[in-house]
This record gives structure tokens, C-alpha cells and sequence, in this order.
């Protein structure tokens, strides 16, 4: 979603003019390598279905031609019917719209800048590595793209630098090496606030682009906050942008397409990307990401901002990573001094003082949870507001609508209480008034000050910063949406959690606090193309496997990590996946698991229900050789194969440790692997047997293969189930 925590997913159907709607037609495999020929196809297809050649194409906006064959075309019901009996047609979907989902966070994950890290030096900072974003564009003019001491631009590229609207030739270089947008279908009356261009208005494509490879700028902060070097986790690696994200009309919502993201990832398997970031909802059947993983290509995903409610989480086939949202240990702690001197601390990035003045005491009154009708009567203009909530939701909205209010009633600060959280939202632009965040209890206290006294008042000072062992880290968020996957229960999802809380990164010619999964996706992405320049013939789900299996599991106090819900909880594989991402052991996992990629055409073609023959056998995905464990319907003793690959030493002895799941046995045979020269590659078999006869829910455990220098950790999770139904009637 747009990175911050306001919105959620919403997945509404497109509808154009009169009774026409676009649909995307998903034919497979290209049967043709010249991208003309396969279009020409398309244009015959169609012609077929609506009567000529001439209306075909003005009908279809998008013909995928590179890496698969398809397109979106606007057609009725009926022809959209018709089409889909065609034989070479496997799947034909209405387009659906959906939405868009640093200084510090870096150095809290190992990769320091001065002196450099290891990791940083070895891959040569990500050096040529190609990472594609498709977001909303980039504003190419950021310091975080300028591209001194580039070389040439690698020869395999392919891509193109497409002009338009405030974007020219020279807003290409040899950082930000392609650009293209997709516009076709857009009703332009209704986005005339957008460039119509690679360039972006909105900002969300620029902070993911330099949180994933923006060059090293010192001095970078947001008014003395967050202050340090701003950089990507692979600043020497190049950017090819893929703008599909939109703002529509005048009320600032965005316009995301399937039918665009899809023209995107066929493009950028066409133009030779190593990495793509996609910090966006797209439920598309995952066949666009898995065709660009079968071409080499790393896919990574955002898993969306609707946490910590369980199963909402989008983005979760097995051969793409999804990432969830950590805290970083970084806070801005903010002084509130009552009239009775009584001082209490919540947090802002309130950084300027109204008038520029020194803090002074003002009028403080009670706002109640500051609704319309909690707020009428109530004098609070030119007064410092209490607003408490008491009831669980989005906390971004239910913000928007408080400050909505109190902004109207001409107020000169607010006290926002909420549940237990860490999450702090850009507060930064309060239209010249202080918004301090404070959990429920501060909120009681100050509420009581105020029941006590003829006249209370307040005074807030600015926020400060502070980093390190002081704020415990990291810390799932609230807000990042948790397993299990609804779509895809046979795979353990999210895969991994990275840095998405209060990120400092840039938007236009400045830099900017956001929050958001979209956050953490690029975190991986930056991580994954060190991975990449250091391990340039690993494949995707060998890199997938060691971000996944060296993952921490334990905060820097070595405590389990928390997961932010309610209540606050010890975080399990549905809020984290494996753990928090490790970029310094994942360079070294010492063994991984690898997939050909091929191996997911058996799964993918079940999912899919044109195909009708599947074997049963072959079709959960925990026979696929992940780095994880998900069984949704445990009702018998299941043996489960996997098999493992040396990077490591040559020569290593590894042991297994097992944790099983509670209500569950597991057992592995063998439990000694033994490597060497001639033995790179070893099989083993879990056995998973329930223990309990219940309906339940899911528990957790791990499988841990270790030695003296490395550790490889997979998480598992079981559901054990006496009936084809889910409720609990144990």
C-alpha cells in the first residue's frame, strides 16, 4: 500500500465505459522468440473472438511478449467467456486495482558504512548488480541517484530509456540505467497530477528505490531527526524503474493495475534485471513473478500492512520472497510536562516549534477519543488535545480521522493515546502543531491531570533521538500482515521480516520518514543484491534459502523477538518467517536449499483450474525443497523429503537439532550429514507424526542443521486436523 500504515489491501475490479471491463488472458510459454510474432499471435487470437484484426488491436492495452505470452485487452462478459474456451487460453481474469503498500537501519542490521563491512566490501557495495522497482517512478534528481564513479553501463542491459512528461535523455545515467511507464487504458482527465513519465509525483517509488540502492549522502536528516548517512543496502548497484503506480483524481488515491505490473515484470525479464522489488498487493496468480524467476531473476515482494490479524497476507507463492515488517532500534522520544511538573514521554518527529518560539505551557483539555460527537461543545481551539482510543483498528485511519477533527477545531497540539505500540506514524507535517503518540497509560495519567485541576496545561518539547541497546530491537509491527497464507497454505509464509518502521529515505530532492512493508521489501531486495554480486551463479531459491535460514531469532538482548499485536506476543513463523534478516550470515549460510525452478511448474499448474489432472502427490507445497515447513491438515504420520547443498567448507560434518511443534513428533533420518569433495548434495526425510487427536490450531517448531561454523535453521508449522473443517472442536 502506499508505504505508510493507512490503508489496506482493497482489491476492486476496474470497470471501463459501457458494459466492456479489462481482462487479461494468460496463454503460458511464448511459442515464438521474436516479440513481434508473439503480439501477432495475440492480434489472431482475438480476432477470432471479436470479429477482425483492427478491432483487436485497438482492444488490447498490453501484449506480454518477453518473458510469457498474454495480454490485456477490454472485452464484454461474453467475449471474455468466449475467449477463455479457447484451447491455448489457461486463464482469463478481470484486471483487478489495487494498492501500494535509510539512515539507521543499515548499520542496525551489520552493514556499517565507516569503517565498511565486510559484506559491503566483498561484493563491492552490490556493484552492477540490476535491481528493477516497480513503484511509482523515481525522482531522478534525489543525491541518492547521482551516478559519480560509475562505469559504463553493463552490456547485458537491454532496457530503454523512455521519455515523457519533465523526463528527458539526461535523466537516465549510469545509476539509474532504464526507465519506462505504463499508462496505456489510463483516463488521463483523471490523473492529470501525474507526470506522464518514469518521473514521480507520488514519492512511494523514489524512498523504495533509495532504500534498496541510493548511493551513500552524509549529513542526511529530517529536520536534526534520524540524522546519519543516508544510503541503500547495495549502493553501487544500478536501478531500472518501472513506474505503474498512479494518483487518481483529486481525493489522493492510487491507481494500480494487474494488467501494468504485469506489462512490467514481462519487460523487465526482456531488459536483464537481476532483482525485483515490488512493494505492492498484486494478486495475480503469481505467474508473472514465477516466469521472471524462471529467467533468473529474484522477486520480492512487500506482504502487505493489514497486521497482526492472522491470514492477511498477500504476495506468498513459493518462488517469490515475502517480507514482513521489523522495528529498528531507533526511537524519538518526546517530553511532556503536565502543569503540576509532572514530566511523561511519548513519541513524535515533532521537530518545529509553532512561531519557532521556546516551548511554553498552553491549555490542555480532554477530547475524549475525539469524535465529532465527543468533540462537540468542547472548546479545544487555540488548546492542546487529548484524544484516547480505546478501539482496535488501523491505527493510520483511525489518526487521520482524529486529527481531521482537532485540526478543524483550531487545537495547538495533540496527545494521541492508543494501544501498546510501536508504531510511530509521519507526524511530521501537523500542519505546524505538535502530534505526540503515547500509549493508553500515559494517556490515563494525563487524563487524570486534567480531571484534577480548574486550568491544566502542557508544555512538548521537541523529539530527540536515540539508538541502540536503549530502544530494544527488532520487533515485528503491528502493522505487518501475518500468516498463515489463505491462498497458499502448503507454504510457510512470510519468509523473512526486514526494517519497515519510521525508515528515513528519500522523496524528491529531501528525505522523509515512511512506515510500511513497502518498507522492508527493498531492505531484501539491497540485502539479496550484496547476496548476488558475492554468489553470482547462486539461483533464486538458493538466495531465497539463506536469507531464510540464517534469519534471528533473538533481539540483541538474545531474548526471543517480539511480535507487536494484541497483546504483544513472542513472534512465531506466521509474523516473521524465518526471523529477521541477517544480511552477514546469509553471505555464508553453508548450506542451502536449492530448487530448480522448474519444479514449480506442478505446483503453479494446480493452482490453476484449467488444468484438471493433478497428482495429489506432487501438489502441497511442502514437497517443494523450501527452506520451511507449513502442513495445514496433519492427520497422519507424513514424511517429508528435503535435501541440502554445501557452500560451505568442503569438507563439514553438520548434526541436527529438532524442535517439534508442540502436539507433534517429528524424527530425521539421517541425522548426521557428512560432506566432502565428492559428496555436495545430501536427501534426508522428516517424519511428522501427530501426537495429539484434536482439531487445532497451528503450533511451531524447527529444523536445524549445524556445525562449528554455521547454523542453517528452517521454521515449521503444523495444524493437526480430525475433520475436513477448521474450527477448533477439540
Amino acid at each position: 500500500m502506499l508505504t505508510t500504515v493507512i490503508g489496506s489491501f482493497c482489491l476492486t475490479l476496474i470497470k471501463a465505459h459501457g458494459s466492456h471491463r479489462l481482462y487479461i488472458a494468460y496463454l503460458g510459454e511464448k511459442k515464438h522468440d521474436d516479440p513481434t510474432l508473439v503480439t501477432g499471435s495475440h492480434h489472431d487470437m482475438l480476432s477470432s473472438i471479436i470479429g477482425s484484426k483492427e478491432e483487436a488491436k485497438v482492444s488490447i492495452t498490453y501484449s506480454y511478449k518477453h518473458g510469457f505470452s498474454g495480454f490485456a485487452a477490454m472485452l464484454t462478459e461474453d467475449q471474455a467467456e468466449d475467449l477463455a474456451e479457447l484451447p491455448e487460453v489457461i486463464s482469463i481474469t478481470p484486471n483487478q486495482k489495487h494498492e501500494l503498500m535509510t539512515t539507521r537501519s543499515w548499520d542496525f542490521l551489520g552493514l556499517k558504512n565507516e569503517p565498511p563491512s565486510e559484506l559491503l566490501q566483498r561484493s563491492n557495495y552490490g556493484e552492477d548488480i540490476i535491481i528493477g522497482i516497480i513503484d511509482t517512478g523515481i525522482w531522478p534528481e534525489s543525491k541518492s541517484f547521482h551516478d559519480h564513479g560509475y562505469d559504463a553501463i553493463p552490456s547485458r542491459w537491454k532496457g530503454v530509456c523512455q521519455l515523457g512528461e519533465a523526463w528527458g535523455p539526461s535523466n537516465c545515467s549510469r545509476k539509474i540505467i532504464g526507465a519506462r511507464y505504463y499508462a496505456a487504458g489510463l483516463d488521463k482527465a483523471n490523473f492529470k497530477k501525474n507526470y506522464m513519465s518514469a518521473r514521480d509525483n507520488n514519492g512511494h517509488g523514489t524512498h523504495t528505490a533509495s532504500t534498496a540502492a541510493g548511493v551513500v549522502v552524509e549529513g542526511v536528516n529530517l529536520h536534526g531527526l534520524g540524522a546519519g548517512v543516508a544510503r541503500g543496502g547495495a549502493p553501487r548497484a544500478r536501478l531500472a524503474v518501472y513506474k505503474v503506480g498512479w494518483e487518481e483524481g483529486g481525493a489522493g488515491g492510487s491507481y494500480l493495475a494487474t494488467a501494468a505490473v504485469l506489462a512490467a515484470l514481462d519487460d523487465a525479464i526482456h531488459d536483464g534485471v537481476d532483482i525485483l522489488s515490488l512493494s505492492l498487493g498484486v494478486d495475480e496468480n503469481s505467474f508473472g513473478a514465477l516466469h521472471a524467476v524462471q529467467n533468473g531473476i529474484t522477486v520480492v515482494y512487500a506482504g502487505g500492512n493489514r497486521g497482526p490479524r492472522p491470514q492477511v497476507l498477500y504476495n506468498t507463492a513459493p518462488w517469490v520472497i515475502t517480507v514482513a515488517a521489523s522495528k529498528i532500534d531507533r526511537s524519538f522520544p518526546t517530553a511532556i510536562t503536565l502543569g503540576n511538573k509532572q514530566t511523561l514521554v511519548g513519541q513524535s518527529l515533532y521537530y518545529k516549534l509553532k512561531n519557532n518560539t521556546e516551548s511554553r505551557f498552553e491549555s490542555l483539555v480532554n477530547g475524549g477519543n475525539c469524535s465529532r460527537e465527543a468533540l462537540n461543545g468542547t472548546s479545544i481551539n487555540g488548546k492542546v488535545v487529548l484524544c484516547i482510543e480505546l478501539t482496535f483498528g488501523p491505527i493510520g485511519r483511525i489518526f487521520e480521522d482524529v486529527f481531521a477533527g482537532v485540526i478543524q477545531g483550531g487545537a495547538s497540539g495533540l496527545i494521541f493515546a492508543f494501544y501498546t505500540t510501536d508504531v510511530l506514524l509521519s507526524t511530521e507535517d501537523c500542519k505546524g502543531i505538535a502530534c505526540v503518540f503515547v500509549d493508553n497509560e500515559i494517556g490515563y495519567q494525563v487524563a487524570t491531570y486534567i480531571g484534577s485541576e480548574r486550568l491544566p496545561t502542557v508544555k512538548i518539547e521537541p523529539a530527540s533521538s536515540i539508538t541502540g541497546n536503549q530502544v530494544p530491537a527488532p520487533k515485528v509491527a503491528i502493522f505487518s500482515s501475518r500468516g498463515p497464507s489463505i491462498k497458499y497454505p502448503t507454504v510457510l509464509k512470510p519468509d523473512i521480516a526486514a526494517p519497515g518502521v519510521n525508515i528515513l529515505a528519500a522523496k524528491e530532492d529531501a528525505y522523509v520518514f515512511n512506515s510500511g512493508t513497502s518498507m522492508a521489501a527493498p531492505h531484501v531486495a539491497g540485502v539479496v543484491a550484496l547476496l548476488k554480486a558475492l554468489h553470482p551463479h547462486w539461483s533464486h531459491a538458493a538466495l531465497k534459502s539463506a536469507i531464510v535460514t540464517t534469519a534471528s531469532t533473538k533481539d540483541e538482548y538474545d531474548t526471543p523477538i517480539l511480535a507487536e499485536a494484541l497483546p504483544r506476543k513472542v513472534a512465531d513463523p506466521f509474523d516473521y518467517g524465518g526471523g529477521n534478516i541477517n544480511p552477514i550470515g546469509a553471505a555464508d549460510p553453508g548450506l542451502i536449499y536449492d530448487i530448480d525452478s522448474k519444479d514449480y511448474n506442478k505446483f503453479f499448474a494446480c493452482q490453476i483450474k484449467k488444468y484438471e489432472i493433478c497428482n495429489i502427490t506432487t501438489l502441497p507445497a511442502y514437497h517443494l525443497n523450501l527452506p520451511s515447513i507449513s502442513i495445514p491438515d496433519l492427520r497422519h504420520p507424513i514424511n517429508i523429503r528435503r535435501a541440502v547443498t554445501n557452500v560451505g567448507e568442503v569438507d563439514a560434518v553438520y548434526q541436527s537439532s529438532i524442535e517439534s511443534p508442540l502436539g507433534v513428533k517429528m524424527t530425521i533420518e539421517p541425522p548426521v550429514l557428512v560432506f566432502n569433495a565428492s559428496k555436495k548434495v545430501h536427501a534426508f526425510k522428516i517424519c511428522i507424526t501427530p501426537l495429539w487427536k484434536v482439531q487445532g490450531g497451528y503450533t511451531f517448531g524447527s529444523l536445524t542443521w549445524y556445525n562449528e561454523h554455521h547454523t542453517a535453521r528452517i521454521p515449521i508449522a503444523v495444524r493437526i486436523t480430525i475433520q475436513d473443517f477448521y474450527a477448533d472442536v477439540a
